[in-house]
């Protein structure tokens, strides 16, 4: 029976407790009280719109509606929120203590500002020198009204913000970026004013995108203590889970964090973690890459240093990221790959692709190199990319002033070498390369690069080019530079001409041209080949060509039309040699005459035009010459021989 006295007694204690605390509560005297002091302090407006509203249950609270708070001097909103409740606990109230269950908030918006002097907008409530000097004085001494001043204690059982947006405005830089729709949340609260230390038990934020790319991210921090000087959190935890199209991406990172509140400075020592990466066009549907490393920040010299290492399939990839600079961004970076098949993770390429890409050809810019200033190098062990195969590829990367230079860069391919430069310029969206190739197949280059199955041969090809304009025909039309090219024991593709030439002693008396479409599997072969091209508004003349075999000699002239795709070329073939190797068999009848032959038409259907009324006009010439000095020959004997007769009768012999 007494036992039930008691708890009737607190009840009633608690009912009288909540009745005083409805009779006592004014809630427009508190707002009144609460906008006029932070007027008196920080010189902003405070405004609650509605009533606050006192509740008991499930435990005592008060909740406000509308609110907003102004920058300095009233002008312009700073921060506000839709609602927000503070609960506290129930039974310190009996012996007149105050601790803060739990803080809600939700629709808060804030605004950031970094003015032009570089100062921020809320340095006002961080407090400068003179601030800290005030409270300083105020914790050691009572105030006016003999209220002691004592160090702030704050102990909250957790707090929780829904809906959240932050604006973060660069009026320096000249740029805005907007976080929306953020849920964060925390555990324990605890910080001591006279100790400057502050403990979190937990803090996770939570972010929803939505658009184009949709999902999750979520941030969460556990273990969380330090004081004015330094902070450390056990645990940083990061998951993201975002989709966009056929596209899935799922990654997480965790690390320990070791933060110099002072200095300024944010170390992240054991990074750990892994992406997955799905989508059902990649032909091994999905891809887990594991991460490792660490990483320091440096906030006052504004320098970040990042290292990073993963591994997947064949390839052991390390990376590191220097930032010099935050505002413009000054970024470093060191790439380091052994071994990368990029065609293994790209989608197969459909049979129209080629067609529809030239149809539809995509335009060219730059400009996205305005503005960066970017130094790094790369280096990959192998790499296969659209069936291109390099090795050993070595790049030192800069970007500054809406420029790309890659120098030097240097490779192998196709069983030689490469070494040159490449820039690429934002004005004029131009582009330069210089490259000598050593000892190279030509043959497997220029079907990669061109397509075309024209010549092979092992030997040195050297560029220097430039062009510009929007699209890949608009650089086509706008070359210019120069090039060489210097090729042993291959073959010019799409003609047999030892077959041709000798088809010829058959068509001799019909003194017409022959005209045949290049051949598949038909090539003349060469033991050298040497020939130099000069380039403009994207044709390349060559005047010099050079070509050597044990039966044949080929020199020519003409154009080759980069930009509209054909060529118009005299290549004249000369017979010196009837050996029987390589194809010289039944040419002896044709030994010393020369042989035009004209190559023209588009790069996919070219012909080649024997002209042998050319080369008849120039046989029945010879002809001639020959049966003149047949005659002087003739006379000459005839001649001699009366010369000798008028001897004979002389002498009597």
């Amino acid at each position: 029976m007494k036992l039930l006295r008691i708890l009737g007694l607190v009840l009633a204690l608690l009912v009288a407790g909540i009745g005083v605390l409805y009779a006592l509560f004014d809630g427009e005297k508190i707002k009144g009280e609460m906008s006029r002091v932070v007027l008196e302090q920080t010189q902003r407006k405070l405004d609650i719109a509605g009533k606050l509203e006192l509740s008991v249950w499930p435990d005592v609270g008060i909740k406000v509606g509308r609110l907003t708070l102004s920058e300095p001097g009233g002008k312009e909103e700073f921060l506000a929120l839709d609602s927000a409740r503070v609960s506290v606990a129930v039974m310190p109230l009996l012996s007149k203590q105050v601790q803060v269950r739990r803080v809600e908030i939700d629709g808060l918006k804030a605004t950031l500002v970094k003015k032009k002097d570089g100062t921020l907008n809320i340095a006002d409530l961080l407090g400068g020198d003179a601030d800290k000097k005030k409270v300083s004085e105020g914790t050691h001494r009572a105030g006016a009204d003999g209220t002691a001043k004592t160090p702030l204690q704050i102990d909250i059982a957790g707090i929780k913000v829904a809906n959240a947006q932050f604006i973060w405005r660069d009026e320096k830089g000249g740029s805005t970026t907007v976080l929306s729709r953020l849920d964060f949340g925390t555990g324990r609260v605890q910080a001591d004013g006279a100790k400057q230390t502050l403990g979190v038990e937990s803090l996770n934020f939570a972010a929803t995108l939505a658009g184009s790319v949709s999902g999750t991210a979520r941030l969460a921090l556990s273990a969380i203590e330090g004081n004015a000087q330094a902070m450390k959190v056990g645990q940083l935890a990061l998951d993201v889970d975002v989709k966009s199209g056929e596209t899935t991406l799922k990654a997480h990172l965790d690390s320990p964090v070791a933060a110099n509140v002072a200095a300024q400075t944010v170390a992240l020592e054991k990074i750990a973690g892994s992406i997955d990466l799905a989508h059902p066009q990649m032909p091994m549907k999905q891809l887990k890459l594991p991460l490792s490393g660490n990483l320091h920040a440096d906030l006052a010299h504004q320098t970040v240093a990042l290292e990073l290492a993963t591994q997947f399939d064949e390839s052991k990839i390390g990376t590191k990221l220097r930032v010099a600079k935050f505002a413009p961004l000054a970024l470093g970076f060191d790439l380091d790959i052994d071994r990368l098949n990029v065609d293994k993770y790209l989608p197969p390429k459909k049979a129209d692709d080629k067609a529809a890409k030239e149809a539809k050809e995509g335009k060219l810019d730059f400009s996205a190199l305005t503005g960066l200033d970017l130094n790094g190098a790369i280096r990959i062990g192998t790499l296969q990319v659209s069936k291109l195969k390099l090795a050993n590829l070595n790049a030192k990367i800069r970007i500054a002033g809406g420029r790309l230079d890659v120098a030097p860069l240097t490779l192998n391919l196709y069983d030689g070498s490469a070494s040159g430069n490449l820039s690429l310029n934002a004005a004029g969206n131009a582009v330069a390369l210089k490259q000598n190739l050593a000892g190279v197949s030509i043959n497997p280059l220029m079907k990669y690069l061109a397509d075309k199955d024209l010549v092979e041969g092992r030997g040195n090809v050297a560029l220097d080019i430039t062009s510009h304009g929007d699209n890949v025909s608009a650089m086509k039309k706008a070359l210019a530079g120069s090039a060489s090219v210097s090729l042993k024991d291959g073959a010019i593709k799409g003609i047999n001409l030892a077959q041709s030439l000798r088809d010829l002693k058959g068509k001799l008396g019909a003194k017409q041209d022959s005209t045949q479409q290049a051949k598949a599997g038909e090539k003349t072969d060469f033991s050298e080949l040497t020939a130099s091209l000069k380039i403009a508004n994207g044709v390349a003349h060559n005047d010099d060509l050079a070509m050597k075999s044990p039966f044949l000699r080929l020199a020519g002239a003409g154009d080759i039309d980069i930009g509209g795709g054909q060529m118009n070329y005299v290549a004249k073939a000369s017979v010196v040699a009837t050996s029987a190797g390589q194809g010289g068999q039944g040419l002896d009848q044709l030994k010393g005459l020369t042989v035009p032959v004209r190559v023209s038409g588009p790069f996919e259907n070219l012909s080649y035009k024997i002209e042998f009324g050319s080369l008849v006009s120039g046989m029945a010439t010879e002809a001639a010459k020959a049966k003149v000095e047949e005659k002087k020959q003739e006379v000459k004997a005839k001649v001699e021989d009366k010369v000798k007769d008028k001897l004979k009768g002389l002498f009597g012999k």
